[in-house]
């Protein structure tokens, strides 16, 4: 008793010390202090609304301690009030007690014996649901620890819909293993059923500063800033950029130079922080791409797509602009169409990175208009090009229902998923054309020679 009396008195000392109002890093998720730099808050926004599509399961990786937990937690807290949330936790359990634990947090009772049974049972439950206009959502943590057995029990419940919606939808959260799981021959089906892939990275040098701030502001801190540069770098290269062990150390520093009576953290405070957690090293993985998607307000404008490393956007070499040529010929055929020579640099661009790019690549598009409206077509550009980034906007000689006319799209993306995250994060301007998505393979086979 009096050991615990000792405890909280030095903690209420600490946190005097540093004008905090509660312990900054702590290493339970608490979604007051979801960090939504980093990229994190454009995750959540897609998370939120890969679960809103339903179209298929949704998977997240990233390393031990990167904030799968917290991101979870958070993903429920901001889900409209009509989704109804399963949290598993620990799913390291056979099929039957996955459906028994699925079955008792939604409050449905069940009498089957068998897995299919029990799967035939949750489905009627959940028809009555979706009739009553609410949507299920099984968020699984540690999925990578799931038998094989649990994992086929969940590619059978992502089978359960009504019509052309899904029942419930399935969100993965796991270690890099997971990939390693579904990559395996027997899981090929559930692995076909993935439609939004993510992985959270972990923070970057210029992060740590950031989010060491944010934790420190959202515990009460009002002074200035108390971690030193040195001690910053010294965090970075220990925790490697993993927001666990940032917190960890961040903590132990605190508590050091609280020790020594101390208001500022400085390198040493680090260094104590360091030789008292003795972490190991991570083993450098070749990391996967990431859906992101941030949408930015500008000035009335609206929002803006912003490409970060990988939001699964294709790439292709632009070639230097030249003369509009037909397939088999470099005469340029245009003498009935004025066009100005900007539209003909950017339609020469478009064409290479069409020739480039996969068949089934995706992209978005925004505009349809006749080809006698070249004026029209170059406003638009230029309008659309102050929105979206104008190296990505592409403009190509469509024949739709027949006639000739220009289409232009928005980004060659590697999946549909990408594709679908960026058209949710158009500007609403660009919305009201009601953009739809295309195939590379469609795009060329409306191609008419210029």
């Amino acid at each position: 008793m009096k050991a615990s009396v000792h405890i909280l008195a030095g903690l209420l000392m600490y946190l005097e010390h540093f004008g905090l109002n509660e312990p900054p890093f702590r290493i339970t998720p608490h979604p007051e202090f979801f960090f939504a730099g980093a990229e994190r808050g454009a995750t959540l926004d897609a998370l939120i609304y890969a679960v809103l599509a339903g179209e298929g399961l949704v998977k997240v990786v990233g390393e031990v301690g990167s904030g799968k937990t917290m991101l979870c937690r958070v993903l429920v807290e901001r889900l409209p009030a009509n989704i109804d949330s399963v949290y598993i936790a620990n799913p390291a359990m056979k099929p039957d007690e996955l459906m028994l634990m699925i079955a008792d947090d939604l409050g449905l009772a069940s009498d089957a014996t068998h897995t299919s049974a029990k799967v035939r049972d949750l489905q009627a439950a959940l028809l009555e649901r979706f009739a009553a206009g609410r949507q299920v959502v099984i968020l699984i943590d540690e999925a990578h620890a799931m038998p094989t057995a649990s994992l086929e029990a969940v590619r059978l419940l992502s089978n359960l819909d009504h019509g052309h919606h899904k029942l419930l939808q399935i969100v993965l959260f796991g270690q890099p293993e997971l990939d390693s799981r579904l990559a395996q021959q027997d899981l090929r089906q559930l692995r076909e059923r993935v439609t939004h892939a993510f992985q959270l990275a972990p923070l970057k040098s210029d992060d740590i500063e950031a989010y060491i701030e944010f934790r420190m502001r959202a515990a009460g801190y009002r002074g200035p800033e108390l971690f030193q540069t040195q001690a910053l770098k010294q965090i970075y290269i220990e925790s490697e950029g993993l927001t666990r062990r940032i917190n960890i150390l961040a903590d132990k520093s605190l508590m050091a130079a609280f020790s020594r009576g101390e208001h500022l953290v400085n390198a040493q405070h680090v260094k104590a922080a360091i030789k008292d957690s003795s972490f190991k090293s991570l083993k450098k993985r070749p990391m996967m791409a990431w859906v992101l998607f941030m949408g930015v307000l500008a000035g009335g404008v609206g929002a803006s797509l912003i490409q970060q490393p990988n939001i699964k956007m294709a790439s292709a070499p632009l070639a230097a602009p030249a003369p509009l040529q037909s397939a088999s010929s470099a005469e340029v055929l245009i003498p009935s169409i004025k066009l100005t020579e900007l539209l003909k640099n950017k339609i020469a661009q478009s064409r290479y990175k069409f020739n480039h790019a996969e068949a089934n690549h995706i992209a978005i598009m925004l505009l349809v208009t006749d080809r006698e409206h070249s004026e029209d077509l170059e406003k638009y550009f230029m309008q659309t090009s102050q929105l979206l980034p104008k190296d990505q906007l592409l403009i190509y000689p469509a024949e739709i229902r027949g006639k000739k006319g220009w289409g232009l799209v928005y980004g060659l993306f590697t999946d549909k998923a990408s594709a679908q995250v960026a058209m949710l994060a158009l500007p609403d301007r660009l919305k009201k054309n009601k953009p739809i998505l295309r195939t590379v393979a469609g795009v060329r086979d409306e191609l008419w020679n210029l």
